[in-house]
C-alpha cells in the first residue's frame, strides 16, 4: 500500500501489521525501529518522529496509532507550517470571534475530533512563539482554552510530532522552545534517509511495481539486476516518496529508460558512468586503453556502491555481485576501493 493511499482518520488492527514488512524492510536502523514500535505504540505519551523529507513520517505515525489502544479513534492531522497564530485556535477548536463550535453550530475543531485518538501535528518546529505556548498548554494541562473560555474539558489525545528539521539547532537559534521540545519529545524515534538503508530499496521498488502494475492495470516487467544496481547507487534526495514517484512512472511506461535519465542526471547521485577523458583533434588516442580506463572506473564505482549497501560486507557484496569472495578481495586491491571508515587504507 502506497503513502497516498493511507488517508483515512483510522486503520484497523491487523492492516497495520501488514504494512509493517514494507514500511521496515531489512536494514539494521529500520529493524531497530520495528523491534521497539508495539511498546511504543501501547504508550500514550508524546512522540517526536524526525527524519527528512519523503522517509515516511506520517506513515510511521498512522502505524503507530493504528498500533495503540486509540486506534478505533481518529487520527488528526495538522500541518504547522500552515497554521499561524491567528488561525490556531479555529483549527484546533473551531473558536472564531469569541465562540465555540458548540454556540456556532459550527463543525468541532481538531482537537475535538482527536479526541479518543491522535493527533499528528506535521512539521511542529515551523510553530511560531504564540502557537507554541497553546500547544505547551495542552500537553501540560489535557486541554487549550481560549482566553474567554472557563469550561475546558480534558482531552484524552495521543500527540505524536514530526519535523524535518533539527530541533536541538532550532532552540539555539531561539526559535522553538526548550521546555515544549522535552515536553513532545518523550518518546523520539528517527527516520533514516533512503541512502542510509540502501539494502531496503530493491524490497520497496519491486512492491511498488507490483502495486502500481495492480492499480493501473499495467503489465511492467520486474526490476532488471542493472536497473536495480542503478536505484542502489542513486542518493534518493526526496527519499521514499522519490522513488514510489519512480516505480509509478515505470508501472505506467513499462520501459527502464523511463527512469534511467533521472537516475544519472542526478548531481548527488554519484552516476554509474565513467567520466570521457578530454579529446582534441590535435592529438590521437588509443581506443583500447581508454575503454580499458573507463571499464576499470566503472567497475569501481559499482564495487564500492554495493560495499557501501552492505555496510562493507565483503561476503555479502560478493554474493550481490555474482562473483567469488577472493575476486572481489583481488578487484578490491586492484582498484585501489578505499573504506571511508579506516582512512588511508584499502577495505580489511
Amino acid at each position: 500500500m502506497s503513502i497516498s493511499q493511507l488517508e483515512s482518520c483510522s486503520f484497523v488492527h491487523h492492516q497495520v501489521l501488514a504494512e509493517q514488512r514494507f514500511i521496515f524492510g531489512q536494514s539494521q536502523a529500520m529493524r531497530a525501529l520495528e523491534a521497539k514500535l508495539t511498546t511504543v505504540a501501547m504508550s500514550k505519551v508524546p512522540i517526536l518522529i524526525c527524519g527528512d523529507l519523503g522517509t515516511g513520517k506520517e506513515l510511521l505515525a498512522r502505524l503507530i496509532h493504528g498500533l495503540s489502544s486509540l486506534r478505533n479513534g481518529s487520527f488528526v492531522k495538522i500541518n504547522c507550517a500552515t497554521a499561524p497564530a491567528t488561525l490556531f485556535d479555529s483549527e484546533l477548536l473551531a473558536h472564531e470571534n469569541g465562540e465555540s463550535a458548540a454556540t456556532n453550530g459550527k463543525n468541532a475543531g481538531r482537537l475535538a475530533m482527536a479526541n479518543s485518538g491522535t493527533l499528528f501535528l506535521d512539521e511542529v518546529t515551523e510553530l511560531d512563539e504564540v502557537c507554541q505556548a497553546k500547544l505547551l498548554q495542552l500537553l501540560q494541562e489535557g486541554s487549550l482554552c481560549p482566553a474567554d473560555r472557563h469550561n475546558d474539558a480534558p482531552a484524552e489525545i495521543r500527540i505524536i510530532c514530526a519535523t524535518n528539521g533539527n530541533p536541538e539547532q532550532n532552540i539555539a537559534s531561539g526559535t522553538f522552545r526548550e521546555d515544549l521540545y522535552y515536553r513532545i519529545n518523550v518518546i523520539g524515534l528517527r527516520l533514516p534517509p533512503l541512502r542510509e538503508r540502501r539494502e531496503d530499496i530493491p524490497g520497496l521498488a519491486q512492491h511498488f511495481v507490483e502495486f502500481f502494475n495492480a492499480r493501473f492495470n499495467c503489465q511492467a516487467p520486474p526490476l532488471s539486476p542493472r536497473l536495480t544496481l542503478a536505484l542502489k547507487a542513486f542518493d534518493w534526495p526526496g527519499n521514499v516518496s522519490q522513488l514510489e514517484n519512480m516505480m509509478k512512472r515505470y508501472s505506467i511506461l513499462g520501459s527502464e529508460e523511463a527512469i534511467v535519465g533521472e537516475l544519472n542526471s542526478n548531481s548527488q547521485s554519484h552516476q554509474l558512468v565513467a567520466d570521457i577523458p578530454e579529446i582534441s583533434a590535435s592529438k590521437s588516442i588509443s581506443l583500447k586503453s581508454v575503454t580499458k580506463e573507463m571499464v576499470r572506473n566503472f567497475e569501481r564505482q559499482i564495487i564500492t556502491k554495493v560495499l557501501e549497501a552492505h555496510r562493507w560486507n565483503r561476503a555479502e557484496a560478493a554474493r550481490a555481485l555474482n562473483i567469488s569472495y577472493r575476486s572481489l578481495l583481488y578487484k578490491v586491491k586492484s582498484s585501489q576501493v578505499m573504506n571511508p571508515r579506516i582512512q588511508g587504507n584499502t577495505l580489511p
